[in-house]
């Protein structure tokens, strides 16, 4: 059948605001999974940003002190008295005209002649540099609190991925790209990770800084806060217009990157026929073409989010031009300390540069958020059907097998509802009995074994095993039954005696002298004692090491140390040579023996023995009977028959 069972999943390049807010809100759903966690991790960053925003008032303590003791001096070197009051040394300054110094005089702790307290002066630098190392300490248990919440919530986010692939229907991998799936498993979940990790703490402790300064600043000069607050809004404008436009961007950028992997993964799976085709340029070119696609949204987002950095570091310039200037004069009329002064610069360069920060870092939370919602789309996929809770099980002989009668009862199926597909269908298999499904390509072969493997859900109808209705089965329970042997030979990175355990079910013990009579049956053990390592060689996917005949008979031996009671085989000796083709096909046979099977097959020789040949064609069954029966009747399949061996004939000629 084809495989087309739908159009292709389209990612969005212009995300709604609403669901960024549906993404943003269950992003932190995740990371509030852990409230402990989360509570601790809170509490730390806010001690901290206390203790630092209080630093610089302690610090304008201790210039307080210093100035104070060097104005004394000066008081004594003018000729007052020392020990004087400090009543009384502004009166006698303002008597001589010296108003400002009096007002500065009036607003600090100036004793005449006893010059700079070191000793108070040194506590207060004990205690700033107590109060910043006690921040430091907080700040990082902060950052390895807020560590580890962020890998447990994408711990939890792969979690769900992969029970999502476990649970998605095949039709869904039908029309989704293999490289658009791995892009968003894979790519945009470390997206996530990486963002998360690098701004989370600092926004939440730019956040805590801004509020504290905010406070601070009141505390000193409510006037020159509001003077130095004008500043602010025009910066969060300025950095909500670029943040507005890097969004958009952003959200393009992972959906032109999950493009560009799904042409890198296409074109490196079929290398030969690109290659074998001549067909490199046109590769090259439509690789070209995404990855163009990919540079200028790339572009565009990192141009506008570089954007919002030097907008906020002129604004917070300015703000300290006008709160230098400004203080410099309430300073010289007495309104104002040296010490509060320079505290109150300090906090005005911390009130501009957290606000830089959260800017420049919401614009990196954007690209995180296009990745939460690429993500969060795949997890929201419809799975397949629940399995019912009250499960039927087929009945068992004493040694624990079942005859494997299955039956098609008036099966309906279609891959769309418009374009109907199997409309009246049943089949009689029974125990033990061989059944050859054979038709031209696209007449619903393997659909048949789709369904049977319950990986598409009937419309109709019924399929029973053994008196037993599937549909009443969990899929788990029903494929513990079924070994299958596809014409895609796929092996996993590993050892081949593990690739050769892979299809024992979970309970079921299998010793390595079963192993290795198994791999004797079909032929394994002969090649395989000639590799260096034996059964101990390592595999993949795509192994050299072994022919694709050879990798072939691996499967069926897998097939049958798992010992099924119904056996599918799936154009299993397609792609393989005429003498590899005997191995196998006596592989098969010994696979087969007491047990009820399926086989799809183009090539007609592979099949002549079977008990029951089903000719399928546009979903229905057009004939069946056995190979001589079908051959006397010289219809549909005489046809295919006789093509297939007339077109030999002509080869040997």
């Amino acid at each position: 059948m084809s495989a087309a069972r739908g159009g292709q999943i389209k990612a969005n390049p212009s995300v709604s605001k609403t669901q960024r807010n549906k993404s943003l809100k269950r992003l932190f759903g995740y990371l509030l999974s852990e409230k402990l966690k989360v509570v601790t991790m809170l509490i730390c960053g806010a001690i901290a940003v206390f203790l630092i925003v209080l630093g610089p008032k302690i610090m304008g303590q201790g210039t307080n002190v210093l100035f104070a003791g060097l104005l004394g001096k000066m008081l004594l070197a003018s000729g007052i008295p020392a020990g004087t009051p400090k009543d009384e040394v502004v009166k006698l300054l303002n008597s001589k005209g010296q108003g400002s110094i009096a007002q500065m005089v009036n607003s600090m702790d100036v004793k005449v002649g006893e010059g700079i307290d070191w000793n108070w002066f040194a506590i207060i630098l004990v205690i700033t540099a107590a109060v910043y190392l006690v921040s430091i300490l907080l700040r990082l248990v902060q950052n390895f609190i807020m560590t580890r919440v962020v890998s447990d919530t994408v711990y939890l986010m792969r979690r769900q991925i992969e029970d999502k692939l476990n649970n998605l229907p095949l039709n869904y991998f039908d029309r989704v790209p293999r490289g658009e799936v791995m892009s968003r498993t894979t790519n945009d979940v470390d997206n996530i990770s990486q963002t998360l990790q690098q701004v989370l703490g600092e926004l939440l402790f730019s956040i805590f800084q801004f509020v504290g300064v905010f406070i601070m600043m009141l505390s000193i000069s409510p006037l020159m806060t509001l003077i130095a607050f004008i500043v602010i809004p025009i910066m969060a404008l300025v950095s909500m217009f670029i943040m507005k436009k890097a969004q958009p961007n952003f959200t393009r950028q992972w959906a032109r990157t999950g493009k560009l992997n799904s042409n890198v993964e296409e074109m490196f799976s079929g290398h030969l026929v690109v290659r074998a085709y001549g067909q490199q340029k046109n590769a090259e070119d439509t690789f070209d073409k995404h990855n163009q696609g990919l540079y200028e949204v790339s572009r565009k987002a990192q141009s506008f989010s570089g954007l919002i950095q030097p907008s906020t570091g002129f604004f917070g310039n300015l703000m300290f031009v006008l709160v230098a200037v400004i203080g410099g004069v309430r300073v010289l009329n007495g309104n104002l300390t040296l010490g509060d002064l320079q505290a109150f610069t300090q906090y005005s360069r911390q009130a501009s540069q957290p606000l830089g920060q959260i800017a420049s870092m919401s614009t990196i939370l954007q690209s995180s958020l296009a990745s939460s919602t690429r993500v969060f789309e795949f997890l929201d996929e419809p799975e397949e059907s629940a399995d019912t809770t009250t499960p039927e099980v087929i009945p068992t002989d004493a040694d624990g097998r079942i005859q494997g009668h299955v039956k098609f009862n008036h099966v309906a199926f279609s891959y769309d509802p418009e374009e109907p597909l199997i409309e009246d269908l049943s089949i009689d298999a029974k125990p033990g009995k061989t059944v050859a499904i054979v038709g031209p390509t696209g007449a619903g072969k393997t659909t048949l074994v789709n369904l049977l493997m319950r990986f598409y859900e009937i419309q109709g109808g019924a399929i029973t095993i053994d008196g037993v209705d599937t549909a009443s089965m969990t899929r788990q329970g029903l494929r513990t039954h079924f070994g299958m042997v596809l014409q895609d030979t796929w092996l996993f990175d590993g050892t081949i005696r593990e690739n050769l355990f892979y299809g024992v079910h979970e309970g079921r013990h299998v010793g390595e002298t079963e192993m290795i009579e198994a791999a004797k049956a079909t032929h394994v053990d002969e090649f395989v004692r000639k590799l260096p390592q034996g059964y101990d060689t390592l595999m993949n996917e795509d192994s050299s090491e072994l022919s694709q005949g050879e990798r072939q008979l691996i499967t069926i031996c897998r097939a049958f140390l798992s010992d099924p009671d119904i056996l599918i085989l799936d154009e299993a000796t397609s792609s393989v040579d005429t003498r590899t083709e005997m191995l196998v096909q006596q592989a098969m046979n010994a696979l087969r023996a007491n047990r009820t099977s399926f086989v799809i097959a183009h090539r007609l020789s592979t099949i002549r023995d079977a008990d029951l040949i089903l000719v399928v064609n546009h979903g229905s069954i057009v004939e069946q009977g056995n190979h001589d029966e079908l051959l006397a009747k010289n219809g549909a399949y005489a046809k295919l028959y006789n093509s297939q061996f007339s077109g030999a004939a002509q080869e040997e000629e």
